[in-house]
């Protein structure tokens, strides 16, 4: 793939080809190559930058790694969530052995067990999943610009001691990532970009997904957060309208 993108022949300038054989690159450790195609992919206007490399993007949006949610119109609705975490955290261990938990199927986990029980996706409630979490789901049913995100989802997240997630990017720039502790042990840790923090039960931590993030779950014990999705903030009414759903 690599001497295909050095010829430059026509459909070969392609963000796809740049991204995979980054990625690639980095399951097998050669880190420097793969940002060294990276970089290349940025002067090819590809990406926006090393770290942020989605494909389904829109120009102009704001773009850092990290998030505060007093920088987003949705603070007051974070708020309500992190108010409300311990009826969230009770209403996902009661599923715990439920079918509606899948194992993640994007092949981004190195090693371990992660599971996902998805509420919300492409902008639609998940009826099933939700009459099982109802309180969650009328939760996020209240914030439009996260029930409604149809470039994102809301979904529980579990994951087992010893689990490793590749470093990896999100498809698009639209939406911002959020996540909110319900059980964090010790030795579970998230970067994105070139910043790593730390999950803390019963507070939220937002970002970019778009930029590379990687995850590692070094503790013995369950990992659990619930995942919301929100429209990225500079994106206007009709932009959020005529989007194609991820």
């Amino acid at each position: 793939m690599g001497e295909g993108i050095a010829t430059r022949e026509q459909g070969v300038v392609d963000g796809r080809f740049y991204l995979h054989l980054g990625d690639a690159l980095q399951r097998v450790g050669q880190n420097e190559k793969a940002l060294e195609v990276y970089k290349e992919g940025v002067k090819e206007g590809l990406f926006a930058s090393v770290y942020q490399r989605s494909l389904y993007s829109v120009d102009g949006l704001k773009a850092q790694p990290w998030w505060s949610p007093d920088e987003t119109p949705y603070a007051s609705s974070i708020k309500e969530l992190e108010k409300h975490w311990l009826d969230i955290k009770n209403e996902a261990l009661s599923l715990m052995t439920d079918k509606g938990f899948k194992p993640e199927a994007e092949n981004l986990k190195d090693s371990g067990d992660w599971k996902q029980f998805e509420i919300f996706a492409r902008g639609r409630k998940i009826e099933r999943n939700c009459r099982l979490a109802p309180k969650t789901c009328a939760l996020i049913g209240k914030i439009p610009d996260a029930a409604g995100c149809k470039r994102g989802q809301a979904k529980f997240s579990l994951m087992h001691p010893g689990t490793h997630v590749w470093a990896h990017v999100g498809p698009t720039n639209c939406r911002l990532r959020l996540h909110l502790g319900l059980v964090v042990p010790p030795k579970v840790r998230i970067r994105v970009a070139n910043e790593t923090r730390q999950w803390k039960e019963g507070k939220v931590l937002m970002f970019d997904d778009s930029f590379e993030h990687e995850v590692w779950h070094e503790g013995d014990s369950l990992r659990l957060v619930l995942i919301v999705d929100f429209w990225h903030p500079d994106l206007s009414a009709s932009q959020k309208a005529s989007l194609s759903p991820i």
